[in-house]
């Protein structure tokens, strides 16, 4: 079954260069950004926030669903993946303005039970001028059963021609939870991943590892796309290697697993 809900929502910001400035800070990255340069791709998470009042948060600390994203019955919540187009450079310190809709909503009934599939697209212009198409895959699913089975990650390749070792701490989360507004008990509620939705140990955020691989393309050339599809979590103290080679990227886990897979345009 697929429904087409017709919510728009439009945001404006002033794409302060301090917020730009603080994720690169984070990321131990050495660029600074001052009004008017070009943001790194996939830097308008930082912006745009939805703040909501504590009364209209969901169990799991994000925005109750009803409003744009509608309300699945399902409780747990992952971002499968992505696509972006990078159509113009946004820039830092220059308003722009950011419509949402939601595309698509489908329902299927997988091995674990019954799974919602939500697209949302976010389009963000400036002067009027369309910089950036941002699709965001979103699953929702019931909670884990006590002695339910996790499903098998693929192997990921080895091929890689460029590789970088990433590893993450509770700071780390934090920050990057903070940047963009995100309140996901996930990242950062060691009691609620193991009681709740089944993880061993906080999540790393999905778009956080995007990020770290579009940074990583963009020491080649520009990007002028991104596709991204996650394929296992990525927890608290792992370390994992970023790989390129030629049109792909991916995320190897230490035990050799595909955290996620992206194809690149440039």
């Amino acid at each position: 079954m697929t429904d087409r809900p017709l919510h728009d929502i439009r945001q404006t910001d002033v794409m302060d260069p301090a917020r730009a400035n603080a994720l690169l800070i984070a990321l131990g990255r050495p660029e600074r950004l001052s009004e008017g340069d070009p943001l790194p791709p996939f830097f308008h998470q930082l912006h745009f926030w939805d703040a909501q009042p504590p009364e209209a948060l969901g169990r799991d600390g994000h925005p109750r669903v009803g409003g744009l994203i509608p309300d699945l019955g399902l409780p747990r919540r992952m971002w499968a993946g992505g696509e972006l187009r990078f159509h113009a450079p946004l820039r830092a310190g220059i308003a722009a303005e950011k419509r949402s809709v939601c595309e698509n909503v489908t329902r299927k009934t997988g091995r674990s039970g019954p799974l919602g599939f939500v697209t949302l697209r976010h389009e963000v212009r400036q002067g009027g001028t369309l910089c950036v198409v941002d699709r965001q895959d979103l699953v929702y699913r019931e909670d884990p059963a006590p002695d339910g089975r996790q499903p098998v990650p693929p192997r990921a390749r080895t091929d890689e021609e460029k590789a970088r070792h990433a590893a993450f701490d509770s700071t780390q989360l934090f920050r990057y939870s903070a940047l963009t507004f995100n309140g996901h008990r996930i990242h950062y509620d060691a009691d609620y991943c193991r009681e709740v939705e089944g993880y061993p140990a906080p999540v790393v955020h999905g778009p956080l590892l995007a990020q770290l691989l579009m940074l990583m393309a963009e020491e080649r050339a520009p990007l002028r796309g991104f596709t991204f599809r996650a394929s296992a979590p990525v927890v608290l103290g792992e370390t994992v290697t970023l790989c390129l080679k030629g049109s792909s990227a991916w995320i190897r886990g230490a035990d050799g697993r595909q955290c996620m897979n992206a194809e690149l345009v440039y």
